[in-house]
């Protein structure tokens, strides 16, 4: 009952909220557009300046259609606002989505949750699937794009809070041999360096080279991160009609394994954020190397101005040498001591996608429309071999853990989940979408995509092969009305499913369970301000996660599928130029994220563990109930620019059993810049107040809590030619 009284009165806030948001936009909105109902095309050009605002974001829908037209949230982080905050990561990158939180991926890969739910395999480039475990570059990225709620309709499985889609750069047609080239520095030991080159070959050929070089010490004891990244690209025009880009990436990460640090007495420890509950010899013992290789070739061909073809393959490359110690045991608030694991990660990833997508505008039925019909196949191989101590094998003391680890026991290599495992998963797929032009104020948009996913694991000695085939049908439909040019209400569904293991091994345990459903219902508005130099989005949104897999209590193990996560939210969203030159991206995210249905329980890690906590009725994991940001950069004439911004997240559990409480933060960052002609001087100042936070935890346990880094100053000069 007391649930039922929550989620009633929750419900009826977020109605307040939205109804007066809604309410109220549209007089401003309409007052600016003169009171005038018709529809103004928008067209935009590869050498235009989006700023923090773009017109389009191709990840919504896989065609150009401008964002006031898709019925579904959408949030870029463009070229610009990356530069002018230094992001130099996904992490930083995606602050600057409402609704998005983080998880610190093992210490070995990007990890975000999206409206509560964890989008680990959900990671995109140039709208094919990206789900290796592994930190991105942004030196060859022009924006990041998330697309919110279930996105299977284009995209397949996964994708339960949405998407995270990097549009890499592009070699451009006709211009001299020129670009630019960076170098960065800063405490901490942050030293980066970049190149950005393009040049014409001829009319019909391009080439472009993006590289990136990073040699960095960190805010956390013995932290290190090493890195490359080679992204050279070749364009090639046969004809007007006809062009094909050729792209490789090469990307090399070493870092230290951080899980971060324990909890006690319901708060993280409170010791200094340097602290490393690793190895003494971390860079002995404690490293992660990433490498990835990849090759794209994208052929373009239009038949006439309404029909298009485009075929997308992708091959890639990835590998992964992951060894750890970590504060994964539980914590003695008596002796003051925690349980430390040792153990390593070999993973070996190789696959291929071919998409083929077909655009057709055409007047049918005296409507116009735009058809978007596509096929995608793919075959992914992955193999694993993963050996742990049990659980807390070590103990050490909390406020001084600096010591060696003792040798992974024997028996540890010779456990069942010390087996490689390889896996093998196909994708073939068929989806189609239209656009419709139902009349001068009204939009629609229905997709409907058919998912045929086959996955097999085989072990390398004593366990037999695993195989499942899942066959499903993922929807979208969404309704626009758009009284005047600068405005669009918009009403939405969509649903997407998750397949046992997803993109990991399956199990005994799972490989009988059914995919799990998400469906997502979204009524939101999009608002053009100042002729269209600044956007405003809202959405009010009930997202639903059933199914979930939980322990069969009449068989251990076995999972079934009986549990259930929702999310009920509203995200603001605020970018442009407003008058006097400022560049601003704001929002604000309300996330009421609970497990409504569960048999599983889980344990708290602090002795005394007690008895088992219901997982029914808490609240998700990292998911803080509010948070916002803002950024803001003012165009001081002269080539000066000077700005800064703040980042509020509210408490958060560090997991589901909602006894370890991550506090809110608040932090301040600055920016200044120069620019002339032909160079570029740039200044950030992060947390500028040295704030104390967590930024992220591991989800699943109540350790393992990663403290987010102090005042960082970073200085950046890029020359142009």
């Amino acid at each position: 009952m007391k649930i039922c009284t929550r989620q009633a009165r929750t419900r009826l806030r977020l109605s307040i909220l939205a109804s007066a948001v809604l309410a109220a936009l549209p007089l401003a909105a309409g007052a600016q557009a003169g009171g005038g109902t018709s529809l103004r095309e928008v067209t935009v050009s590869a050498d235009e300046d989006p700023g923090y605002a773009p017109a389009t974001a191709r990840s919504a829908t896989k065609t150009s259609a401008p964002l006031r037209d898709v019925p579904q949230s959408v949030n870029v982080v463009t070229e610009k606002l990356i530069e002018d905050q230094n992001a130099t990561s996904m992490e930083a990158a995606l602050r600057n989505v409402p609704g998005v939180s983080f998880n610190h991926g093992d210490g070995q890969r990007d990890q975000v949750l999206i409206r509560g739910f964890s989008a680990i395999s959900d990671w995109f480039v140039d709208g094919v699937r990206d789900d290796a475990l592994y930190f991105r570059d942004l030196s060859d990225t022009e924006r990041v794009e998330v697309l919110k709620g279930p996105a299977a309709v284009l995209y397949g499985r996964g994708s339960s809070g949405g998407i995270i889609n990097r549009v890499t750069k592009k070699p451009i047609f006709g211009s001299p041999f020129g670009g630019e080239v960076s170098l960065g520095v800063g405490n901490d030991g942050y030293r980066r360096a970049t190149a950005d080159l393009n040049t014409a070959i001829g009319e019909s050929m391009a080439f472009r080279l993006n590289v990136a070089g990073e040699d960095s010490d960190s805010y956390r004891d013995q932290q290190f991160t090493q890195r490359y990244n080679v992204a050279p690209s070749l364009a090639i025009k046969f004809s007007p009609q006809t062009d094909l880009l050729l792209q490789y990436t090469n990307l090399r990460d070493e870092r230290l394994t951080d899980f971060g640090v324990p909890a006690l007495n319901g708060r993280p420890v409170n010791v200094p954020r340097s602290t490393y509950y690793g190895s003494a010899h971390a860079r002995r013992d404690d490293t992660v190397t990433s490498k990835v290789q990849s090759f794209t070739a994208t052929l373009n061909h239009r038949f006439s101005d309404s029909l298009n073809l485009r075929n997308t393959t992708r091959w890639s490359d990835y590998q992964l040498d992951r060894n750890n110690t970590l504060p994964s045991g539980t914590t003695d608030p008596v002796a003051l001591t925690v349980g430390r694991t040792r153990g390593f990660v070999d993973r070996d990833e190789s696959g291929w996608f071919n998409q083929t997508d077909v655009t057709w505008r055409n007047e049918l039925g005296g409507f116009a429309q735009e058809w978007l019909m596509g096929a995608e196949l793919g075959v992914q191989r992955k193999r694993a071999y993963t050996v742990s101590s049990a659980v807390g094998y070590q103990r050490v003391n909390i406020f001084n853990p600096v010591q060696d680890p003792l040798p992974i026991p024997a028996s540890a290599f010779t456990a069942d989940s010390a087996i490689p495992s390889n896996s093998k998963f196909q994708t073939a797929a068929l989806y189609f979408q239209d656009q419709i032009t139902l009349a001068k104020e009204w939009k629609a948009l229905v997709g409907l995509r058919y998912d045929d996913y086959q996955q097999e694991t085989s072990f390398d000695r004593k366990l037999s092969t695993l195989e499942r085939t899942d066959r499903k049908f993922s929807p979208r439909a969404g309704v626009v009305w758009q009284p005047t040019p600068t405005q669009s209400y918009y009403v939405s569904y969509s649903r997407s499913f998750q397949p046992s293991g997803e993109n990991f091994a399956l199990s005994t345990s799972t490989v009988d369970a059914d995919p799990e459903i998400t469906v997502n219902q979204e009524i939101g508005a999009k608002f053009d301000l100042l002729d269209g130099q600044l956007n405003f989005t809202t959405a009010l949104f009930n997202l639903e996660r059933s199914g979930m897999k939980n322990t069969d209590p009449n068989n251990p193990r076995r999972q079934i599928n009986v549990g259930t996560q929702r999310t009920n939210g509203l995200e603001l969203a605020l970018n442009g130029r407003l008058p006097g030159r400022w560049d601003v991206s704001a929002g604000y995210a309300f996330l009421d994220a609970e497990m409504t249905k569960s048999l599983a329980t889980v344990s708290q890690q602090q002795l005394p563990v007690g008895a088992p906590i219901p997982v029914q009725g808490q609240t998700a994991a990292l998911t803080p109930r509010n948070s916002a940001f803002l950024w803001a950069m003012k165009d001081l004439g002269h080539g000066f620019s000077a700005g800064g911004g703040l980042n509020y997240v509210g408490e958060r559990y560090a997991s589901l059993t909602n006894r370890v409480v991550l506090p809110s933060y608040l932090t301040a960052d600055l920016a200044a810049g120069y620019k002339a002609e032909r160079y570029e001087i740039q200044l950030n100042l992060k947390n500028i107040a040295d704030r104390n936070y967590y930024i992220s935890g591991h989800g699943s346990m109540d350790n393992l809590i990663l403290p987010g880094p102090g005042r960082e100053v970073q200085l950046t000069l890029r020359a142009k030619f």
